[in-house]
């Protein structure tokens, strides 16, 4: 990686460096915030499965 950097940064290429490492940053960031939000989502899918099942055993009872 270090021959990499040395290499752009030997032609003057630093627009491009620092551009792929902020569309690289950017990039990881969306999938952990998409990892995220799929995860939040089948939790909150657990909790209503749950209230659901609550509901059914306390209309069983009534």
């Amino acid at each position: 990686m270090t021959e990499l950097v040395a290499t752009v940064v030997e032609r003057g290429d630093l627009a491009h460096l620092a551009l792929f490492l902020w569309a690289s940053s950017s990039s990881a960031l969306a999938a952990y915030a998409l990892r995220e939000l799929a995860a939040a989502a089948r939790r909150f899918d657990g909790f209503v499965h749950a209230v659901a099942h609550l509901n059914d055993r306390l209309r069983r009872r009534s």
